[in-house]
């Protein structure tokens, strides 16, 4: 009983400790796009909303692991219900943000705008999808938190692709992001290993959600079905004189994101 306590708590402490790190990166990645004047506080409304959404729920995510790891599980289970809203909110707004910067034909240049569209909006419902997995699973908690850090996992990638120099790895930008935010599932994967001699199937389920995603990025952004679905959304706007699968020049003056 003693050891199985034992493990348990070794658990809850990586788990916070794991929540604590995604979020010092989405921080990081967030301030210094702030400090090179890359972003502003005089963007539309609709990024506001999204950047509120989006660091509430890091809160959330850090805060859940809190309660956890102090016992405090009936008032982390009246949160998760919030969450649950809140993870709505965010795919609903992530897509309408994202639509809305092509639209404007203001995708980042080291990205073609087709896949940008396909990128963040798949990214977002990947996320989606596996915290509907997480909450389903609740009882379940191996399964219940290590879906949650891969869902996480895909929310970092913003943040990797304002700390990675991202110019420089064009046209392997959005698969160098990709790279980086497998870091999380990986530490995941390595604990396990390391503390139980075994993986959790949560871990290789998580990781290939999040594979056939990036996958179905790049096929779908390149196809046919991509280009009619970029075609519809960028209609009768700026977006649609921006050539879907061409690198859009750098901007003159500084690169303002959000726009």
């Amino acid at each position: 009983m003693a050891t199985l306590t034992a493990a348990r708590g070794q658990d809850d402490r990586f788990f916070l400790t794991l929540s604590i790190a995604m979020a010092l990166t989405i921080v990081a990645g967030f301030s210094l796009q702030l400090a090179m004047g890359r972003s502003s506080f005089a963007s539309p409304i609709h990024v506001h909303v999204h950047a509120l959404l989006f660091f509430g729920w890091v809160t959330l995510y850090v805060a859940q692991n809190v309660l956890v790891t102090r016992g405090s599980i009936a008032l982390h289970r009246r949160l998760g219900w919030l969450g649950a809203g809140w993870a709505a909110a965010m795919v609903i707004v992530g897509i309408f943000t994202t639509a809305t910067m092509v639209r404007n034909g203001t995708a980042p240049f080291f990205f073609e705008p087709a896949y940008f569209l396909l990128m963040n909006s798949l990214s977002i419902l990947c996320f989606g999808g596996l915290t509907t997995a997480a909450i389903l699973l609740r009882r379940r908690t191996e399964w219940h938190r290590r879906l949650h850090v891969c869902g996480m996992a895909m929310l970092t990638g913003p943040a990797f692709g304002r700390l990675l120099p991202m110019p420089l790895l064009i046209p392997y930008a959005g698969w160098a992001v990709f790279a980086a935010l497998l870091l999380w599932p990986m530490l995941g994967l390595a604990a396990d290993r390391s503390r139980r001699g075994r993986v959790h199937p949560a871990w290789w389920c998580g990781l290939a959600a999040m594979a056939a995603t990036q996958l179905a990025m790049t096929l779908v952004a390149h196809s046919p079905l991509g280009l009619r679905l970029y075609a519809a959304v960028t209609a009768g706007t700026p977006g649609a004189r921006v050539p879907p699968l061409d690198f859009p020049p750098p901007p003159a003056g500084p690169l303002i994101t959000g726009r």
